[in-house]
């Protein structure tokens, strides 16, 4: 049975807690004044990335990001002081006010939106190169946007913060492979199906052979490079982007776990339990590191 709406909470943050549990745990470390604008940016993402598991067929899902599409764009040219032409959406409502109070840049939601219509062609990204555009115009954009709706909005505090967000979304896709392959869906570059000899039947019938596991490598060292360069340039990043940086802290610890599983994401899937994410989140927040 799904679970019931937490009546504490508002539409936004139930529905992050609910689907985005490791960026709800990140978002409570925000000052109170900017928490709501973090978890309606957060539902927005939510509500766009699940595009393709809501519909039957590609032409719905263009439809349902077209909605978004023009959503966005009302919201920039409609009367901020009225509200005027915002729609009547649950998340659409707080996203306006959001984007208005904090003078969010209209280009990374396009961006993100566009990089979506990809996900209704259940094709393998041709490259690594592919993959990573990908990540950076989804992952990295909406890591963009919570560093400047924190107040960070300097140019290397917003390079820090696509960085994590690359990391973070590589991160997420290899845990997700089993989920995607449920579904007949590969986010493994085609190249790299290639070098490996991975067949995309294998890995849709979950049998965990080696190829599997030298693909989930590679993309690790790729995730692990990304987030080791997001910690190099660190201490350029300004404090207050701290709650949108610290995914960073789980997804190496997402990491050291596959790592230790030899990279056999199917029989050992790399998991943290709750309590201790959300002990690893407070020791980094108390020390102002990721």
């Amino acid at each position: 049975m799904p679970r019931k709406p937490n009546p504490r909470l508002s539409y936004a943050a139930d529905q992050v807690r609910r689907y985005d549990y490791d960026r709800y745990l990140t978002s409570l470390f925000a000052p109170a004044d900017r928490r709501e604008g973090l978890f309606a940016l957060l539902a927005f993402n939510i509500e766009v990335a699940k595009t393709r598991e809501t519909v039957t067929e590609p032409l719905l899902g263009q439809i349902r990001l077209q909605w978004w599409r023009e959503a966005i764009a009302e919201i920039y040219d409609g009367d901020q002081e009225t509200g005027d032409a915002v729609r009547r959406h649950e998340v659409a409502i707080p996203l306006a006010d959001a984007i208005r109070t904090h003078n969010l840049p209209r280009r990374a939601f396009d961006q993100l939106i566009d990089a979506r219509e990809f996900d209704l062609t259940d094709q393998a990204p041709e490259s690594l190169g592919t993959l990573m555009d990908y990540l950076d115009a989804t992952a990295g954009g909406l890591f963009h946007l919570a560093a400047i709706l924190l107040g960070a909005r300097d140019t290397p505090s917003v390079s820090v913060a696509r960085s994590v967000g690359r990391a973070w979304g590589l991160t997420g896709l290899i845990r997700a492979i089993p989920f995607h392959a449920r579904q007949q869906r590969c986010f493994i570059p085609q190249d790299l199906l290639e070098a490996t000899g991975l067949k995309q039947s294998d890995l849709y019938a979950l049998k965990p052979v080696e190829p599997l596991e030298a693909a989930v490598q590679r993309l690790w060292q790729e995730a692990k490079r990304r987030l080791q360069r997001a910690r190099n340039q660190r201490d350029t990043a300004d404090a207050a982007a701290l709650p949108a940086l610290l995914p960073a802290v789980l997804a190496g610890r997402y990491l050291k776990r596959m790592e230790a599983a030899r990279f056999n994401i199917l029989s050992k899937p790399p998991e943290i339990g709750r309590l201790r994410r959300q002990i690893m989140l407070w020791r980094a927040a108390r020390r102002g590191r990721f």
